[in-house]
């Protein structure tokens, strides 16, 4: 069967990131794709000029509504802006319980653009991330959500891990998904933690700017993967997998002079 996804997030108009990227990576990999829009920005490779909220009752609406007619088999939540619209999707999340539920706690762009109220941060950690099954900070974020200074090394990655595991549920099948992108060195080492395991993703780092939406690309994968995988470890193998090859093939497109997007479409689209 399809799986049907959801994302609940914002709107690159440059379609890197958020709910456009979203849709491309889940229908890349073969998931029917829905979305709710949380927040419109006005965005291109360059950086953020402009973000307009969208009221945190019609979030509440679309959600209402999708659920109303339409099985969600995975859900992805990214960025949200407001405190308001956090508490409400939330409480509808709450409400509606899917069963694969990812948070990419979106806060800050790639230009350094900040994309989450501060006063939401609280409701994030509070409302949200206790209800998922999995969460996919990158290293700031995980100083954020945790109050503490950002991650320095792969020693600290894993204490961070262990510390964001004890804000999730304490039922099993909670996950985190550290990325360890912004450490140095030519290794990206990922790790994965459910309280028990701690399993590390090595990847080696390609040398390319087209890394606009990488974090909406990944969770957005997981939320297509998780249902179609019997384990969680390996959809998120596969989805960190199917991000790497995204951006290795990144050249194959001219978008934009600044941050380009990877390539959703790269095992669709013949290479150039």
């Amino acid at each position: 069967m399809i799986p049907n996804t959801l994302t609940i997030a914002g709107v690159d108009p440059s379609g890197g990131a958020g709910i456009l990227a979203d849709v491309k990576a889940m229908s890349a990999l073969g998931a029917y794709a829905t979305a709710v829009i949380a927040a419109l920005t006005a965005q291109n490779t360059q950086g953020v000029t402009g973000i307009s909220p969208v009221p945190a009752d019609f979030v509440r609406q679309q959600i209402d509504t999708l659920f109303a007619d339409v099985r969600i088999d995975g859900v992805k939540i990214g960025m949200l802006g407001q405190e308001a619209v956090t508490t409400v999707v939330a409480e509808r999340m709450a409400h509606f319980k899917p069963k694969h539920l990812v948070l990419d706690p979106v806060m800050i762009a790639k230009s350094g653009d900040h994309l989450l109220e501060k006063s939401a941060v609280h409701a994030l950690r509070e409302q949200l991330v206790p209800q998922c099954t999995m969460i996919t900070p990158n290293l700031p974020e995980a100083g954020v959500l945790l109050d503490a200074r950002p991650v320095e090394t792969v020693k600290e990655m894993r204490q961070a891990a262990e510390r964001l595991r004890r804000l999730m549920n304490h039922s099993d099948q909670r996950w985190v998904f550290l990325k360890g992108g912004h450490l140095p060195g030519s290794d990206c080492i990922d790790l994965l933690h459910d309280g028990d395991k701690m399993i590390e993703m090595p990847a080696k780092r390609i040398d390319t700017a087209n890394t606009h939406g990488t974090g909406c690309t990944l969770s957005a994968a997981l939320a297509a993967l998780l249902p179609q995988y019997s384990n969680v470890p390996d959809a998120a193998l596969a989805a960190k997998k199917y991000l790497y090859e995204a951006i290795a093939r990144s050249g194959e497109l001219t978008v934009g002079s600044g941050h380009g997007p990877v390539h959703h479409f790269h095992k669709l689209w013949p290479s150039s």
